[in-house]
């Protein structure tokens, strides 16, 4: 899908959204806006295929771990749950730090600050691992935890539709909105996780006779991903 397609879709379903929540803000009643409300899902799935949401991290430590796909997917779903819920938290509990202007909304420079930090521990991480841990196996927990630790990054969409909402005093609309928000991301991230594991399993069937370069292919794709993010972090610590 084309990226302008996409940020057409967002902004007619942004529209609209808007729309139920000024309606809803006036005095109008659930049903208008709860029979729109599943449009969240559509929704978070296109604005997940858009830059960032973790996907390359994501998928690189995937084809890099030994996991299967259930557990892959109950990453996928941690780091979805935690990118939109931290901006819902966010907004619920430290809106001095979101802008109060509308025009604004969304933008958090501390936030942002503190995502390319997270970032970068997260490459630095990668990195250790791929150089110094001598078997390639991720534990379950591990994983889980990678996948919190990753959403961490706030999604600045989520902080802007919670602003929206509260601006017109319906927090209500916003936290079930993100919710279904929430859903989307999580079908998008845990398909690139589904592909991540495919195209692990299947470099692995392809090098199953020479395991010494299958470890060392494992070790090389963390390893690049480390630098990347860690580059990555730099750079937009020092230019942003």
């Amino acid at each position: 899908m084309p990226w302008q397609a996409i940020i057409d879709f967002q902004r007619e379903i942004y529209l609209t959204f808007a729309g139920h929540i000024k309606a809803f803000a006036a005095g109008g009643g659930w049903l208008a806006f709860l029979a729109f409300l599943p449009m969240g899902i559509a929704f978070g799935a296109i604005h997940a295929l858009t830059p960032g949401h973790s996907k390359s991290v994501l998928a690189t430590y995937l084809a890099g771990s030994s996991m299967k796909a259930h557990r892959a997917l109950l990453v996928s779903t941690a780091l979805s749950f935690t990118h939109v819920g931290m901006a819902v938290l966010i907004s619920l509990l430290a809106l001095p730090l979101v802008s109060h202007s509308f025009g604004d909304a969304g933008s958090a420079p501390l936030l942002q600050a503190v995502s390319r930090g997270l970032l970068g521990l997260i490459g630095a991480w990668m990195l250790w691992s791929a150089l110094f841990r001598h078997a390639h196996v991720h534990s379950h927990g591990e994983g889980i935890a990678f996948g919190f630790m990753a959403g961490l990054i706030p999604c600045p969409l989520t902080l802007f539709v919670m602003t929206f909402a509260m601006l017109h005093q319906v927090v209500v609309t916003g936290i079930l909105f993100a919710l279904t928000m929430m859903l989307g991301v999580g079908i998008t991230l845990s398909a690139v996780a589904l592909l991540a594991v495919l195209f692990r399993d299947q470099l692995s069937r392809v090098l199953a006779t020479r395991p010494r370069l299958l470890a060392a292919a494992s070790k090389s794709i963390e390893a690049i991903a480390g630098v990347t993010l860690l580059a990555v972090a730099i750079h937009e610590a020092l230019f942003a």
